[in-house]
């Protein structure tokens, strides 16, 4: 009997497993449609405010529409002019689409007021590492009368011709304003471009440059 009794179990224990049906059929996922902006925020608006400087005021009314256009129909932020705070002032809707679209709009008005064209800084608005850095000629070197001029002459080259080819060269767009250079473009391409405009600062020759500039510029061709 002991035996027999032995076998049921050896054979029970042999036999194919049978897991719960019950803990098989799960429930089917939730689908959830991805949160719009507003809802990120629990449905608060967000805003940004953009300063505009005395001297953009007459380029911001002629370039408006240009400006008002890809920000309101693409990016479906909403924009206005507040006249009374001479500020460009940028909030969310219900339809913006991402949150980091408030953000791009305004890293773009920004971009125009410090001196950069429409066409060159609507591409903050189209490609995400893209990024604008500012430094003063004092921050590189303490200069005063004719020796900071002279050393803006150098930045910007006869008829800006060496600004340009720093531009060209380094796929960017640089603006010199008095002694404040902007310089818009990538993380990498912002690098090589700053370290040319330091260079000039610090007293070298243009065609020096120009020579560095070429074996950094086939360099990164290389890398990418």
């Amino acid at each position: 009997m002991q035996s027999n009794g032995a076998l049921t179990a050896m054979e029970v224990e042999a036999g194919p497993y049978a897991p719960n049906s019950a803990a098989v059929t799960l429930p089917p996922k939730p689908l959830f449609a991805p949160l719009k902006a507003h809802e990120m925020s629990d449905g608060q608006v967000q805003f940004r405010k953009v300063s505009v400087p005395p001297h953009r005021y007459s380029p911001l009314k002629k370039a408006w529409m240009d400006i008002y256009t890809p920000i309101y129909e693409q990016m479906k932020i909403d924009i206005r002019m507040n006249l009374k705070g001479r500020k460009v002032e940028l909030k969310t809707r219900a339809d913006t689409p991402e949150v980091s679209n408030l953000q791009k709009c305004a890293d773009f008005v920004q971009a125009f007021m410090l001196g950069f064209d429409v066409i060159d800084a609507i591409a903050l608005l189209r490609m995400d590492e893209l990024y604008v850095e500012s430094f003063e000629i004092k921050d590189v070197k303490t200069l005063r009368g004719e020796h900071l001029s002279r050393a803006i002459g150098r930045l910007s080259g006869k008829g800006g011709k060496t600004k340009f080819a720093i531009e060209n060269a380094t796929k960017t767009r640089i603006v010199i304003a008095d002694t404040k250079i902007h310089i818009l473009g990538s993380f990498a391409n912002i690098k090589v471009a700053r370290d040319s405009l330091c260079s000039l600062i610090l007293g070298s020759p243009a065609g020096k440059v120009y020579s560095k500039l070429r074996a950094v510029t086939a360099r990164l061709a290389e890398r990418f």
